[in-house]
């Protein structure tokens, strides 16, 4: 008989797990078409660059720096700053229910996720329930981001969370593995109903297994 690790906290990353953020909702309305929505985001706004705004890089020096590489396209990079908002299309409904449902059970609820400082603030606003956890570690506002693991090592630290003793949810693998090395229960999130079995499956949720995204 197989047996489980005993866990009583849960670790969430916020953007693909609870939160649909993605730029192209905003680069829809911009560009002419899909394909060129793809090309802008892979060679211009790409991702290695939003991973530097992650990291805690202002975007007062990020747009400038990028507009002289890319001249022609300047209003589309500043857009990126100026109409952030609209890369949010909302909640992740069947996870945000998971999340509901482990408060309800008085489970420890901690955050620890890739996100700009300056733009994090927009998010608190809309979404409600990131009051429910007790610390939220954000990348940008400690110049580094996951998968490195001195975050990971600020979060454990700051709230006082035993590894060994929490669970992990995010939605890169690579993220997933390097928790899983310092101690933590990971689980890769693919969509809420696999989620809702695994914290099952760890005793953290008594549920009906009829979430949905």
């Amino acid at each position: 008989m197989i047996s489980l690790p005993a866990v009583d906290a849960v670790v969430f990353d916020l953007g693909g797990v609870l939160i649909d953020w993605n730029p192209r909702y905003l680069y829809r309305k911009m560009l002419a078409g899909e394909d060129e929505v793809t090309w802008f985001l892979e060679t211009v706004c790409t991702s290695a660059w939003n991973r530097e705004l992650d990291e805690g890089l202002p975007f007062e020096e990020a747009i400038p720096r990028l507009i002289s590489r890319h001249p022609e396209w300047s209003r589309e990079i500043e857009a990126y700053y100026t109409r952030w908002g609209e890369m949010l299309g909302g909640c992740i409904g069947g996870s945000v229910r998971l999340l509901e449902a482990l408060r309800e059970r008085d489970v420890p609820l901690y955050a620890l996720t890739n996100w700009s400082a300056e733009t994090f603030g927009i998010a608190r606003k809309r979404f409600h329930f990131l009051g429910w956890f007790e610390e939220i570690v954000v990348s940008g506002e400690e110049g580094v981001a996951k998968p490195e693991e001195e975050i990971y090592e600020t979060l454990i630290k700051r709230a006082g969370i035993e590894p060994r003793a929490s669970v992990f949810v995010d939605d890169r693998e690579d993220n997933v593995r390097v928790a899983e090395k310092l101690g933590f229960t990971g689980i890769l999130f693919r969509e809420a109903g696999e989620l809702e079995k695994e914290l099952s499956r760890l005793r953290l949720l008594q549920t009906d297994g009829r979430n949905d995204d």
